[in-house]
């Protein structure tokens, strides 16, 4: 399929130039002739890579770049600054935001086209970590690669089976690898002095586990525990902490990943200091259908225990409030397994 790239650049005479570069390497091009131009085609091409030059009237590139990374549907595009200046606070201010790469003017034609290959590349690699098979996970790794330092990183990988309920990693333990669920689903649980566990979320296929740790180099804060029989792919630590030290991309994945996971704890210790059981039982209901949905389960099952622990609350007042969603007609069980019926209703759920 032929990529697209979007140039942005309000000398005529430069962008053109570039345009007719690109079409001779068979790149589909858009143009635009100023920043705000660029932002609006941007977001309506979607192209795989943007061309920008920094200093333009109205927008600059800069301006360009920071409303781009603000739009989910754009913020992964790859970006590469071009500029006329050469100093080194102009190629770290571009990069504090996010720029993938920088061109200086002058530039040969075969460091533009090298710069647009290696950016598509690293971004089709990218996208791969994002695929809910084995086979894209295993395919990422072994293509971003890329350094003789990771050449064992594909041997580091192994596919551990776990039995439902045993223990992936504990709190308190010092981490040495990076989980990814192929099959399966895992809960991720505090416990407090008395014992008593807190779940923090439920992951399934396609999602990583134990990251934080890692990134942090630190003991885990919390626990994970197979809910059902699980397939993970097990990743060694230094294999892992060599790929995202030395590859931007993969970094940039998980800080996105792990900003993502603090807002998502944030906005849930609001729910628990503000909802009512009920709310917060509707809500985890709603979060568990979504999550079992995604592999077309409909009935899923969970002990009334670990709902209790999810929502924060004892497990009688979770089977009364479970008891009236019943008669409402929102959900109906089957033993521990639970399907809704209503979700949409169940999202209303106030008092």
């Amino acid at each position: 399929m032929t990529k697209k790239v979007l140039v942005i650049d309000d000398n005529l005479h430069m962008r053109e130039n570039i345009a007719e570069i690109l079409e001779l390497a068979n790149y589909d091009v858009t143009t635009a002739i100023n920043g705000k131009e660029g932002v609006l085609k941007a977001q309506q091409s979607k192209p795989d890579v943007i061309v920008c030059d920094i200093m333009m009237p109205e927008l600059d590139g800069y301006g360009v770049l920071y409303l781009l990374s603000k739009n989910p549907e754009t913020s992964s595009i790859p970006f590469i600054f071009l500029t006329a200046k050469a100093e080194m606070n102009d190629l770290r201010k571009g990069m504090n935001l996010g720029a993938d790469d920088y061109l200086t003017k002058p530039f040969e034609e075969t460091d533009l086209l090298n710069a647009i290959e290696a950016r598509i590349k690293r971004n089709d690699i990218f996208k791969a970590i994002e695929g809910t098979s084995p086979e894209n996970l295993s395919s990422f790794f072994d293509e971003a690669k890329g350094t003789e330092a990771l050449e064992k990183l594909s041997d580091s990988q192994k596919t551990k089976v776990y039995a439902k309920k045993e223990m992936i990693y504990l709190e308190g333990n010092y981490p040495h690898a990076l989980y990814y669920i192929s099959k399966g689903k895992v809960k991720v649980y505090k416990t407090n002095e008395d014992g008593k566990e807190l779940i923090v979320g439920i992951y399934g296929k396609g999602d990583f586990i134990g990251y934080l740790p890692l990134l942090k180099d630190c003991e885990y804060q919390d626990s994970a525990m197979a809910l059902e029989k699980a397939t993970i792919n097990v990743i060694a630590k230094i294999g892992f902490n060599e790929l995202v030290n030395k590859n931007k991309d993969v970094s940039m994945k998980f800080i996105k990943m792990l900003s993502g996971n603090v807002m998502e704890v944030e906005s849930e210790l609001l729910k628990y200091a503000y909802n009512t059981v009920r709310k917060r039982v509707a809500d985890s209901l709603v979060k568990l259908s979504n999550k079992y949905k995604t592999e077309n389960v409909e009935l899923f099952a969970i002990s009334r225990e670990d709902l209790s622990n999810m929502v924060g609350t004892a497990p009688e007042s979770v089977i009364r409030v479970l008891s009236e969603f019943k008669t409402d007609k929102l959900i109906e069980t089957q033993g521990r397994r639970i399907k809704v019926l209503d979700i949409e209703k169940l999202k209303k759920v106030e008092y």
